[in-house]
């Protein structure tokens, strides 16, 4: 363990190093696993930690029993998530207050606490073991497999495990064409949104004669909803890491920058440390392994707009100027950040490049479908029975990841739609459902893949106000360089604004398609030129439900306020008085044990009385 305090000056030194570190991890494989990750850690997951480590050290198992506050482990609303290694068992929403349970019962007793336990929405049957949870049984895991083996602030958990292996791979064996050739026949598509194919887009970069180049880990995650490249790097930032410096081996380039918002602290600080502990072991610095290859690695923190996930517009805030897109050609390739040839990669496209090298290409290509090697990670949120990180090889159907992993629509309420692609995606009706998770099948209807969000979406969403929803975050992040998306997406606004309010007319609505398609076709950037996508995919798919709002002044799924109205069926009211007394607006009168009615002129349509009536006399129109 000398090449801990000393660092690694030689790829067997690393190797050896790996090798007792994974006799060690071996010695130990009893251990706790506690989801760190920021939405467990809202749920007070921290709490329970430290009071694990207490509990521990006072049974005397501190020594026998290991505990790492881990990545994401997925499954988020179960949170905060506990798992117990080697049995593998899976405890949910665990309070402070049943850590004593749990030591005495299953580490000390190697008893089950029931309670504690997964519960199947669809058969009620309680789960014991994580790999048994449908959630993670019909997903393939590749990326997340190892978030509950390591703790994200031990580069000693990620070597154990075979990290760096890779990059020494890389620099003992292979020349800056193989690992090109290599990323190139495993079919990575770029994970970000775009889903150019990344071997293409290092041979570009690697080919242009220049002195300096650069590579630049794209983690300014913007789409509402989503949380892929978080989780990744607050769950394992040496994945990220190792295939940044891959990376900028092939490429040539001797310096790479992770550029990271703002809003992710934690991401932010585990990334940082990730960096140190590389440069201390000597995986980063000059002649990495005693080979001729030097690569350092910066981190730049972005202000969080979400034009900045646009590739020119992130180098100039790198540059520290004003994140704004510029018109290609020139491209990174050529000229990028200092005017030097760069080469931008998402977050997830670089943690896929050690399992690249360490597999090889002819395995990984197939997982996947057509054009598309690997897997995928989604944020799947919205009316599912499951939320969470899902990650699942390109081309599985979206109704399977919807009812099989998601475990189907809450309330047992109908599906409606899915959106897929963040705000600039599109929304996909059931008629949809079985379509691949594929780019090219993605964007053929209406959508597309971004970096990975799925929104799931039942029969009580209006769809007419879901495209007002994202209209307005999208209309407020553009940059306004371009006068069609400046204008075009601010009166695309109005006028999906004004069918929402029964102000619009069928001629109104043709012209609303027709600037939706103009926008789409004439704006320079990608947010542009996608941000017509909610309107356009709304209209596609989902025509009578505009219909409804223009012609009948209705919304169908009595979501929008200006088309919606409440009375009390006076046949049913028992004059019980529980929605006059919640009602904010005074808008409800009648005497006791009578009939109440609701002044239509005092009502603000909050739905207060609809939530509160006992006897479901409240209707809403």
């Amino acid at each position: 363990m000398d090449a801990l305090k000393t660092g690694l000056r030689s790829l067997p030194e690393l190797f050896d190093l790996q090798l007792e570190l994974k006799k060690k991890r071996e010695q130990r494989e009893n251990y706790l696993a506690v989801c760190g990750d920021t939405g467990c850690t809202a749920w007070g997951s921290e709490q329970v930690k430290d009071l694990f480590a207490r509990c521990l050290e006072e049974k005397g198992l501190s020594q026998s029993t290991g505990l790492k506050f881990t990545g994401c482990l997925g499954l988020c609303e179960c949170g905060p998530v506990v798992i117990v290694f080697p049995q593998g068992i899976f405890y949910q929403k665990v309070k402070t207050e049943d850590i004593e349970e749990i030591v005495e019962q299953t580490l000390l007793q190697g008893k089950v606490v029931e309670r504690l336990l997964y519960q199947d929405p669809l058969s009620g049957a309680k789960i014991v073991h994580a790999e048994e949870i449908p959630f993670y049984r019909k997903q393939q895991r590749v990326l997340l497999a190892n978030n509950w083996k390591i703790d994200p602030s031990s580069i000693e958990d990620y070597l154990a495990l075979g990290g760096y292996g890779a990059l020494g791979r890389v620099l003992g064996q292979m020349s800056s064409e193989q690992v090109i050739g290599e990323i190139k026949a495993s079919r990575l598509r770029g994970r970000g949104g775009a889903g150019f194919p990344a071997g293409l887009k290092w041979e570009e970069c690697s080919g242009m004669p220049a002195k300096q180049k650069y590579i630049i880990c794209n983690a300014d995650e913007g789409d509402p909803g989503a949380f892929m490249d978080r989780s990744l790097l607050e769950g394992n930032p040496h994945s990220v890491l190792e295939g940044l410096i891959i990376g900028g081996f092939a490429v040539g380039a001797s310096e790479g920058i992770i550029y990271i918002r703002a809003e992710y602290p934690t991401a932010v600080q585990k990334v940082r440390l990730a960096i140190a502990q590389a440069e201390e072991l000597g995986l980063l610095g000059e002649n990495i392994l005693g080979s001729r290859f030097s690569f350092k690695v910066s981190v730049s923190v972005g202000a969080g707009a979400f034009v900045c996930g646009e590739t020119s517009a992130l180098v100039e805030s790198v540059h520290g100027r004003v994140g704004e897109p510029r018109q290609k050609p020139p491209h990174l390739a050529e000229r990028g950040y200092n005017n030097c040839p760069t080469v931008i990669n998402n977050v997830e496209t670089l943690a896929n490049i050690p399992y690249i090298i360490n597999m090889g290409a002819e395995a990984y290509s197939r997982i996947g479908s057509g054009k598309s090697g690997g897997t995928k990670i989604f944020s799947l949120v919205g009316k599912v029975h499951h939320t969470g990180l899902v990650e699942v090889p390109l081309g599985m159907p979206l109704r399977k990841i919807i009812f099989e992993i998601g475990g189907g629509i809450k309330g047992g309420k109908a599906f409606k739609a899915v959106q897929t692609g963040g705000p600039s995606g599109g929304c996909l009706p059931a008629s949809m459902l079985d379509l691949p998770t594929d780019f090219d099948e993605l964007n053929a209807a209406g959508s597309m893949m971004g970096s990975g969000g799925m929104i799931v979406m039942d029969e009580e969403t209006c769809m007419v106000d879901l495209a007002r929803y994202f209209l307005k975050f999208l209309n407020d992040e553009s940059c306004g360089c371009c006068f069609t998306c400046r204008e075009g997406l601010s009166r695309m606004l109005e006028m999906v604004e004004a069918i929402t309010k029964g102000q619009s007319s069928m001629a109104e609505f043709a012209l609303l398609k027709e600037l939706a398609a103009v926008v789409r076709d004439s704006t320079m950037c990608g947010l542009g030129q996608t941000g017509a996508n909610p309107v356009l995919s709304t209209i596609r798919y989902f025509t009578e439900e505009y219909r409804a709002h223009i012609e009948e002044r209705r919304c169908p799924a009595g979501v929008c306020r200006d088309l919606i109205s409440f009375h009390i069926n006076s046949e049913l009211c028992n004059g019980c008085g529980a929605c006059r007394r919640k009602c904010p607006a005074g808008a409800i009168t009648g005497e006791a044990k009578m009939p109440h009615f609701i002044r239509a002129e005092l009502c603000t349509k909050c739905g207060i009385c609809l939530e509160s009536c006992p006897i479901q006399a409240v209707i809403k129109l």
